[in-house]
């Protein structure tokens, strides 16, 4: 990073450090009323809840984990899925219930669910006093002020600007340990099956100054992994209109790679035809950018990915594959497939099977195709296969993986591998759980003279299709 670069690095960082300690700090505002949010979808949409917290904060508003001591309860939602809309209908008629109880609460709908159904939680259900969309959360404070008069609020307008860059957010349910920092928002894809372009918008990249800033200051408050968010990862760019400075994806990268040699750097999502080279490049050069790669392939057959508007075929795949593993020989990768999409025969349903076989997925999130309203693909395309055979396909499609998984994990028992330290195990208070650099979860003992945050040494001995087991061996030269 040259010195102009540092300069305005330390300056957005003192803003972000500042804006917080105002929020913070200012007496008689935090704590006056209190929010209780729910969250759904992907990591995006904890991460913007985390702005929402902030945004709240700074007009006298705390977090509340009790849904029946909250004067505002608000979703975030996901409308990826049918299933996922389904859901955020029945927790509405849940929070209906605690509103009654508790008059004077006010409910919102936020995110994407928000964005594309607009009027008809208003006018229709009836169940909610505000809906607010993803590029208008610094509107809640007004929306609030209405919804307390009595009057509905809704704000679904997208914007090409909005990043929220300025807003330092309120970690919420944090670990201490990891955390999100979304760097772009929006997506110019336009995938036939998918409503996010709809739903938030236009590309648009965050300045990496205030990135590298909120990243400095979770390293400074101890915190040991960052996770950059954005629909497509590998398009994020930014240029700096005085300067002509350009910084792609790769490089920032490395910047935030470079604040502490123990500040683990992860990121999510990236699209398969935008990832490049130069970044796999950059992961190989950095022990602390984890060998780990989220790569959706959606389907395995060209045909279907050309329906599906994806823009690249089964071969592009394939050489973006081997080219990861040639760069990063180490490198798990995981995958998004859908089942069942538009005209989806047996054969290429088959030839999803062998790409989960060849790629050696690690983990999947798999789903049968659920048509959403208004994408190309409902337009264009008849939902033509049967749910029964979608469910068979997806069955077929989680087994092998399973197997797959199952067979990456048996390769790790008796390596020794690095972990950081998350937190106890679910399952057992007398285990910690943890995760190495390639994302896979690892269960081991606890041990006198251990805490959250350290990295451990960790032999493994035996696995489970999702789950590594070991035992510590000792702290690592990155533990503090």
């Amino acid at each position: 990073m040259h010195k102009y670069d540092k300069d305005r690095a330390l300056v957005d960082r003192q803003i972000l450090t500042d804006r917080q300690g105002e929020v913070m700090d200012r007496p008689g505002r935090v704590g006056d009323k209190s929010f209780y949010i729910e969250s759904y979808g992907c990591q995006m949409n904890f991460a913007d809840s985390e702005i929402v917290a902030s945004i709240l904060a700074d007009i006298g508003y705390s977090a509340t984990a009790s849904m029946d001591s909250a004067d505002l309860i608000l979703i975030n939602t996901c409308s990826i899925r049918e299933k996922a809309e389904d859901t955020v209908r029945k927790r509405l008629r849940i929070f209906d219930k605690a509103k009654r109880r508790r008059p004077g609460t006010l409910v919102g709908v936020l995110g994407c669910m928000a964005e594309r159904l607009k009027k008809k939680f208003l006018e229709e259900e009836r169940l909610v006093d505000m809906v607010v969309g993803p590029d208008a959360y610094r509107d809640l404070p007004a929306l609030l002020a209405s919804a307390e008069e009595g009057q509905k609020g809704i704000n679904v307008l997208l914007s090409r600007e909005e990043t929220y860059a300025d807003v330092a957010p309120v970690r919420l349910n944090s670990n201490g340990v990891s955390a999100f920092i979304s760097i772009m928002r929006g997506c110019d894809n336009m995938c036939s099956f998918c409503v996010v372009p709809f739903t938030r918008g236009r590309e648009r990249s965050r300045d990496p100054y205030s990135v590298i800033a909120e990243a400095s200051q979770l390293y400074e408050q101890g915190y040991k992994e960052v996770t950059l968010l954005g629909q497509n990862v590998d398009s994020y760019q930014w240029s700096h209109e005085e300067s002509g400075e350009s910084v792609n994806f790769a490089r920032l990268l490395g910047l935030v790679a470079d604040i502490g040699p123990d500040l683990r750097v992860r990121f999510s999502t990236s699209h398969p035809k935008d990832i490049t080279d130069e970044v796999l490049h950059t992961i190989a050069a950095y022990r602390n950018i984890c060998d780990y790669i989220h790569l959706p392939v959606q389907s395995g057959s060209s045909r279907i990915l050309s329906r599906m508007n994806r823009t690249y075929d089964r071969e592009w795949y394939m050489e973006r594959v081997e080219s990861i593993y040639r760069i990063i020989p180490d490198c798990a990768i995981s995958s998004d497939i859908i089942t069942g999409f538009c005209g989806e025969t047996e054969e290429e349903h088959r030839e999803t099977l062998s790409m989960v076989e060849w790629a050696g997925y690690t983990m999947s999130y798999m789903f049968y195709y659920s048509e959403r309203p208004g994408t190309l693909a409902a337009r264009k395309y008849e939902d033509d296969v049967d749910l029964a055979t979608k469910k068979r396909r997806l069955a077929e499609v989680i087994d092998l993986q399973r197997t797959v998984s199952h067979q990456h994990n048996l390769r790790d028992v008796g390596k020794t591998m690095e972990i950081l330290l998350e937190g106890r195990s679910k399952k057992s208070d007398r285990h910690w759980k943890g995760r190495n650099s390639q994302n896979k979860i690892v269960i081991m003992p606890m041990m006198d003279g251990y805490a959250i945050g350290d990295y451990v040494d960790v032999k493994i001995s035996d696995t489970t299709s999702a789950t590594l087991l070991g035992d510590i061996i000792q702290k690592s030269q990155y533990s503090s």
